[in-house]
């Protein structure tokens, strides 16, 4: 496994990151449906194109597997591909933001209890919460940070 800083976030890399996120969503988002899933879906390249550091893990055979993004400290972004989850994967990846870019905020979907788990497991608790997301959908948000 190899984790690396992406300086270049070209179209190419976009669509295979965006294939990584829908993996990893179908996976834990439970709470959302197909369609909701699409149309959140259009916002994610301009998401990763926002985040001031970009970093990927790629397996041994040079392929993608999972990513992050990064931006003022806070874990914006954390998304591992749906047939390597449960590996240890987003540990490392989280564990390589907290050691190397000071991660200690993130926010989560409640309802994403896998996630919920797994944060709180690395050292994070909850903070605040909002009953809705930031587009005003009815999903509770949990604000966390690193203890």
């Amino acid at each position: 496994m190899e984790i690396i800083e992406i300086t270049s976030k070209n179209s190419n890399l976009i669509k295979r990151l965006i294939k990584i996120w829908e993996s990893s969503v179908l996976m834990s988002h439970n709470f959302l449906n197909y369609s909701e899933i699409q149309s959140i879906k259009h916002y994610v390249p301009q998401a990763i194109k926002n985040v001031d550091h970009l970093i990927v893990m790629k397996d041994n055979h040079d392929e993608l597997i999972a990513f992050m993004g990064i931006t003022n400290q806070r874990l914006e972004m954390l998304f591992v591909d749906g047939n390597s989850c449960g590996q240890g994967l987003g540990k490392d990846l989280l564990q390589y933001g907290i050691d190397n870019y000071q991660v200690n905020k993130l926010t989560v979907n409640e309802q994403n209890v896998k996630a919920v788990g797994f944060y709180k497991h690395m050292g994070f608790e909850i903070y605040k919460r909002t009953n809705i997301d930031e587009e005003g959908n009815p999903y509770p948000l949990l604000y966390m940070k690193l203890n």
